[in-house]
């Protein structure tokens, strides 16, 4: 639908009156992981397809996958039907590839939720999503993030100090703005936005995160139906929608991926931002320490003017 209201994806802002082909290809540009079927069973015994039961898990390999796009790529690297893979894209593929040695399979994420009290099998809810990803990202050296996730509402920052300000040996190789004392953070945090229906007075706040340069997005839906919204025109939210099963793909012998099933190529599904189930994750990706500090001001001074529940002071957001 045609509109002048401004179009928001992931910190980005565009005119859908002139801008169009750009929205189209920044939403196309995203990883978009589904349902899949006749993947490696789970566990050896498990599952061989998450249909009915990966929508979350599929939204959380969704957020974290444009954090490694973040770290890797760039915020305004865009993908191509056709085009020559770069080697760091083919990477943040295949640490997603449904096999149990990939960094983020629905295979490592369905088997590291035992430990937080899910069965194989059993939907997620966005908190515990947040949880396992915090987890497995420890062992990917090659990314080296700190998943921080912010319990009760609250971002406490000596907390994300403690966590990404640390430092390390890591051989890989750091960007001009990177430091060896400053982990790229990816910030998970859940949100109850009110009891049975999200409550009116947090939408303009929720939109708000959207603009945000550091968004990586907001990962939740309706019960037991998960979607990766990425941005929002009006009262709509736009997003990723993981209920499509396809087949799992396999890397070829070069490596390369068969990778235009993990990027959704028809215009993006919206739904209007009061069908939103209250419970969702926030998420925010911040390379640098000075990214950190410049997001810490952009939420105090949305929370002053929205009157949101995070709490702003010297120690805690």
């Amino acid at each position: 639908v045609i509109t002048s209201e401004p179009v928001w994806i992931l910190g980005k802002e565009y005119n859908a009156l002139t801008e169009k082909d750009d929205i189209l290809s920044d939403v196309t540009s995203r990883l978009w992981f589904t349902y899949r079927k006749n993947f490696p069973p789970i566990g050896g015994t498990g599952p061989t397809s998450d249909t009915g039961w990966g929508c979350m898990l599929r939204c959380g390999q969704m957020i974290l996958g444009e954090a490694l796009m973040r770290r890797h790529l760039g915020r305004d690297w865009r993908w191509a039907r056709g085009q020559k893979q770069r080697e760091e894209y083919i990477s943040i593929l295949n640490a997603f590839i449904d096999k149990k040695d990939s960094y983020y399979s629905i295979h490592q994420i369905a088997q590291m939720g035992v430990g937080e009290g899910k069965p194989i099998g059993q939907w997620y809810g966005p908190n515990t999503v947040a949880q396992v990803l915090k987890k497995l990202a420890v062992f990917d050296t090659w990314s080296r993030l700190v998943v921080h996730v912010a319990m009760d509402n609250t971002v406490v920052i000596e907390e994300i100090s403690e966590c990404s300000c640390v430092a390390t040996l890591c051989a890989c190789a750091l960007t001009e703005e990177e430091t060896p004392l400053w982990k790229p953070l990816v910030l998970l945090i859940p949100l109850r936005l009110g009891l049975s229906d999200i409550n009116e007075a947090y939408i303009e706040t929720l939109k708000q995160c959207f603009m945000l340069p550091q968004s990586l997005g907001v990962i939740g839906g309706k019960p037991n139906s998960a979607h990766y919204f990425i941005g929002f025109v009006g009262e709509e939210l736009i997003y990723l929608d993981p209920h499509t099963t396809q087949p799992a793909v396999e890397p070829s012998e070069d490596g390369q991926v068969l990778d235009e099933m993990y990027h959704c190529q028809h215009p993006p599904c919206r739904m209007h931002i009061c069908e939103l189930d209250p419970s969702i994750a926030a998420g925010f990706f911040c390379r640098t320490e000075d990214e950190f500090d410049d997001w810490c001001m952009r939420i105090r001074r949305v929370c002053l003017c929205e009157h949101c529940s995070f709490v702003a002071s010297s120690t805690h957001l």
